[in-house]
């Protein structure tokens, strides 16, 4: 599954408008001065960005366990753009590591807001010493940002929009579930809703259809049975590359061979996640050389995201998804012949032996989809046409509570509003500025086609993991 998009630059920063830069001047040192004044923040630093603007890195004291304050601290880390204090905020989230340089997120450049975005606790470094990955669940995490929105309140007293792509748009869903009250609208991108880990086969149909020509999965489905035919000397190229980065497999999935065959398994999901289908014509052939197709399953996939280095940064996610969050399925009826790993399509194969795991918890899920379909206020769904995270998305019911959901044509995992057609896009860019109490101000650049940077540097290492 995992994590964060299309590759884009860190800054866009929209023109401001005008006074703003007079209203941030105005405001001078004061906002350094309150933020340093809330109990458990630590301003780390302040970085320099666009004028208008003012940007820090900062950390919160976290309670490891919420409902048990003995069991220690951690500090969240976050970061800062302040854009006024007579603007709305937006509480944006990765679902993993949070980006450290200036960014705005789609909603933000909409309502011209602030911007705080959240690292996920268990990611490094916002992660208690002596983890206890039973700390790490939706409910704890929900409370993580709950803690936050009230420790700001007070600073930033306007509305507040809740929003994030992929895991971040799950982890945006789970926290209006179980603090509904703390935002006034929730914006989730690409937002995968796993309801029954054991009911896969929406994946399937989705490899089934998904394109404009049959041509390019079917292409892609030979690629993989291709690949395992000659697993011998793509294993070796695979290993003699290792050698060349510092690579290693014990720790993770236990072998470059084991490593080899989820790349296998991987690639077409990899493809439809973040490639167009300009790219059908590049997929390697029965004719082509190993090297050739150890170039295509690295370039769309990546070797080095098997292995333990590439691994570990998302073991948190890989936990999540094997106790709470499921993992989805990919057809291997093609190539079953060939695989030498039953079961390795499965988050758990990701998780160190010293990592224990509680039985998955089926109830958490549906509880989330129950919510969202009876009682969620303000939500809005992105999704991408042609992204596999879409095949189990969240379904709302339409002009019900003020929720909707759109899906941007031929759009991949990184889908935004800006890709949506002009009708749809109109009514979700109406929403957002509604929720965050904009509507009848001046629109700035509000309606571009300008990807919304969520997970902004991370999204070259996101594979299956929303």
């Amino acid at each position: 599954m995992a994590l964060p998009l299309v590759l884009v630059s860190a800054l866009i920063l929209t023109a401001a408008p005008a006074g703003a830069e007079q209203r941030a001047a105005d405001e001078g040192d004061d906002i350094a001065d309150r933020l340093e004044e809330v109990p458990g923040l630590t301003v780390v630093a302040e970085q320099d960005t666009e004028p208008g603007f003012r940007h820090f890195v900062l950390e919160y004291e976290q309670p490891a366990d919420h409902d048990d304050p003995d069991k220690g601290t951690f500090n969240q880390r976050m970061t800062l753009l302040h854009r006024g204090l007579d603007r709305p905020t937006v509480l944006h989230t990765s679902g993993y590591h949070v980006y450290t340089d200036p960014f705005r997120a789609e909603p933000t450049r909409l309502v011209d807001g602030n911007q705080l975005s959240t690292e996920q606790r268990f990611f490094e470094p916002s992660k208690p010493d002596s983890a206890d990955y039973a700390d790490l669940d939706i409910r704890q995490a929900a409370a993580d940002h709950h803690r936050i929105l009230r420790a700001l309140d007070g600073i930033y007293e306007r509305e507040w929009i809740s929003t994030g792509a992929s895991k971040g748009g799950m982890t945006s869903v789970y926290h209006r579930r179980f603090y509904p009250d703390d935002l006034d609208g929730t914006v989730a991108y690409v937002a995968p809703n796993d309801v029954d880990n054991d009911e896969d086969s929406a994946y399937l149909e989705f490899f089934d259809g998904v394109g404009t020509d049959p041509q390019c999965q079917q292409d892609l489905a030979a690629l993989q049975r291709e690949a395992l035919e000659r697993r011998g000397e793509l294993v070796e190229h695979y290993e003699k590359l290792a050698a060349e980065e510092g690579w290693t497999f014990g720790r993770s999935l236990g072998s470059a061979d084991a490593a080899f065959e989820v790349t296998v398994l991987d690639t077409p999901w990899a493809f439809w996640q973040y490639q167009t289908e300009e790219r059908c014509g590049e997929i390697p052939g029965d004719d082509a050389s190993a090297d050739e197709i150890a170039a295509f399953l690295d370039d769309v996939y990546g070797f080095d995201f098997s292995t333990d280095q590439g691994v570990e940064p998302y073991i948190p996610y890989y936990y999540q998804a094997a106790t709470q969050l499921g993992s989805p399925s990919v057809p291997t009826d093609h190539i079953d012949d060939l695989l030498e790993y039953p079961g390795l399509f499965d988050a758990a194969s990701y998780l160190p032996d010293d990592i224990a795991l509680p039985d998955f918890d089926a109830d958490a899920m549906p509880d989330i989809d129950r919510w969202v379909r009876t009682r969620g206020e303000q939500l809005l769904f992105v999704d991408g046409e042609f992204d596999p995270w879409g095949a189990e998305p969240f379904h709302v019911r339409e002009g019900k509570r003020d929720t909707m959901r759109f899906v941007a044509p031929e759009a991949n995992h990184g889908a935004s509003i800006g890709q949506l057609t002009p009708e749809e896009g109109a009514a979700a860019t109406a929403a957002v500025r509604r929720w965050a109490g904009v509507d009848d101000e001046v629109l700035v650049r509000s309606f571009e086609r300008v990807p919304a940077l969520d997970d902004a540097g991370e999204e070259e290492r996101e594979r299956r993991t929303p």
